[in-house]
């Protein structure tokens, strides 16, 4: 049986200059000034603990893992994000999609956030043409340079460009590594439909981005930080789009999946945050972590003493670091996020807390700044 694809060639694609935005990043920029509200003791104490955690993870050259929801970009967390990277604090920052595209869209216009409601009552919720053929583009031209997911985003904004071969050179090129590198050859032929399909030029594509100082990508790139970007298929805006490229994005972000899974082989008395992200970080850390262990267990090894700190809004009544997994019978035990880490081995600990206050007051105590 042959089943019937949408076709996304037929949609009314709007500029991106069209749309409402909800959340400018000149406004909502959280200022490293900025004072953290801490909703108690605890919550302070367990912050300072993470912060001589991390510092001690950082003087044994072991990782530092933050991942992290699209809300922590989208809170204007980036000062504070690019300033840990840039001290050396966090050596790995990991997203999902949505992080990904509202980090590119403060870069490009300085604005992201659309009314979902009202936009898919108008059929036009995610269709825009700048953030789709553009953020797309960057993953296929990606996925031919060998590059991660992440890692192709933070190029672009970074150059503001990019630079897209000549048709012949991509055939060539296919040709020459059908049998040496047959997925660098699939990777050639894959931008070369895409750009053939979709009517672009190749050469230099000027792409201004006028607010990049505000992208954790760009940041991250130009330091030389993995930023890795962990999608799932139809979960963002960027699946609307016909330049969208199903083996651009399993391309890159397997790429990503390998450079985090390799930071997480170096999680012994490492930090690993998860911030606001239910499912995403709890499901690729599971995976990677048992990876990981399973090297260090042919080396005769094990990861055991790494720190994991589980920060989001919803309230735990359940006591995870000291009673352990709660009965299926207890709500608690359907939290993902606390279930998973909590499985991990380690040391976990789950608070109920904004990601500002926590990254603020984080920042703070590294820096010696916690005053403010």
């Amino acid at each position: 049986m042959t089943h019937i694809k949408f076709d996304r060639s037929r949609l009314s694609i709007k500029p991106l200059s069209e749309r409402k935005n909800q959340i400018s990043i000149e406004n909502k920029a959280v200022p490293l000034t900025a004072k953290a509200d801490i909703p108690g003791k605890d919550v302070r104490e367990l912050i300072e603990k993470t912060a001589y955690k991390i510092k001690a993870a950082r003087e044994n050259k072991r990782s530092v893992i933050l991942a992290f929801g699209a809300h922590t970009i989208k809170n204007g967390l980036a000062p504070v994000l690019i300033e840990l990277i840039k001290r050396g604090w966090i050596t790995h920052l990991a997203t999902n999609g949505a992080g990904i595209i509202h980090d590119w869209e403060f870069a490009y216009q300085g604005m992201t956030g659309e009314d979902v409601r009202e936009n898919v009552k108008k059929g036009q919720f995610g269709i825009w043409e700048d953030t789709g053929k553009y953020v797309n583009l960057a993953l296929i031209a990606g996925a031919y340079e060998g590059l991660g997911y992440g890692e192709s985003i933070g190029k672009m904004i970074s150059a503001e460009s990019l630079n897209i071969p000549d048709t012949d050179f991509l055939i060539n090129d296919a040709k020459d590594n059908i049998i040496k590198n047959p997925e660098h050859s699939a990777a050639a032929l894959d931008l070369y439909s895409a750009i053939t399909k979709n009517n672009i030029r190749p050469g230099l594509i000027k792409i201004p981005h006028p607010y990049k100082k505000h992208s954790v990508q760009c940041a991250a790139y130009d330091l030389g930080i993995p930023f890795t970007g962990h999608p799932m298929i139809g979960h963002d805006i960027i699946y609307n789009h016909p330049v969208n490229h199903g083996a651009a994005i399993g391309r890159t972000a397997l790429n990503d999946f390998l450079y985090y899974t390799n930071s997480v082989s170096n999680l012994e008395n490492g930090v690993y945050l998860s911030i606001g992200s239910a499912i995403m970080s709890p499901m690729i850390f599971e995976k990677a972590l048992s990876m990981a262990q399973n090297l260090e267990i042919q080396r005769g090894s094990h990861i055991d003493k790494h720190f994991l700190v589980i920060a989001d809004l919803a309230k735990a009544e359940w006591d995870w670091s000291k009673d352990g997994e709660p009965p299926h019978d207890n709500p608690a035990y359907y939290l993902r996020y606390c279930k998973t880490f909590n499985r991990m081995g380690g040391e976990m600990h789950y608070v109920t807390i904004d990601n500002r206050d926590f990254l603020l007051e984080l920042y703070h105590i590294l820096t010696g700044d916690s005053n403010n």
